[in-house]
């Protein structure tokens, strides 16, 4: 996997060059293979809740939907392949469809608490559940209340992880409540202190 070579066409090379960027890139590109997804991109994806998707339609334009679900509903099938079980939504279909067309999609998956930011380019296929239920076994997400319509596979092409430069951090309120827990346990205690030395 080179993302590198994939992202770099004639002509963003040629951009390059023409602006003085073209002699980094191209000793990235001949450093940059990567043999599948290791631990850092697996534990990313394991806690992302939700990520952008880019299909190609008929109309000759670009499609960028948003999926979300609960922390880990994103799966990793194996080092080169990611799924999700996709939600009944607004019935669109869109993104399906355009699928149906042309596999090749780019997904960007964000973590706005770790200003990070993986890129991922994959042919993706739409799987129906009954014709695979050991898939939807494994990628259908626990104790979350959900109707499946079908599910999506993404055969990894290439990654990278992106710049993180004016990723503002943002947090669920889960989040927030969890990095309060330890000020709402001192508050907690102070609160016992008081209280047993008013009674004395």
């Amino acid at each position: 996997m080179n993302y590198a070579q994939l992202a770099f066409t004639d002509a963003v090379k040629n951009l390059q060059e023409k602006l003085g960027s073209r002699l980094s890139y191209d000793r990235m590109e001949k450093r940059s293979f990567v043999d599948g997804l290791t631990d850092s991109e697996i534990d990313f994806i394991s806690d992302i809740d939700s990520f952008y998707i880019a299909s190609f339609g008929e109309n000759q334009y670009p499609y960028i939907q948003h999926r979300g679900g609960p922390k880990g509903f994103i799966k990793v099938i194996d080092k080169g392949t990611i799924g999700i079980v996709d939600f009944t939504g607004n019935r669109q279909y869109i993104t399906a469809a355009n699928i149906s067309r042309n596999p090749n999609v780019s997904l960007i998956l964000l973590s706005y608490p770790l200003k990070a930011r993986l890129k991922i380019y994959a042919r993706a296929e739409v799987v129906e559940i009954d014709k695979n239920p050991r898939l939807y076994e494994l990628l259908k997400p626990e104790a979350y209340k959900h109707k499946p319509e079908w599910m999506l596979t993404f055969k990894i092409s290439a990654y990278d992880w992106n710049c993180p430069q004016h990723i503002v951090p943002k947090y669920t309120l889960e989040e927030i409540e969890e990095l309060l827990k330890p000020q709402k346990a001192y508050i907690e205690r102070l609160e016992q202190e008081i209280k047993r030395l008013k009674e004395i």
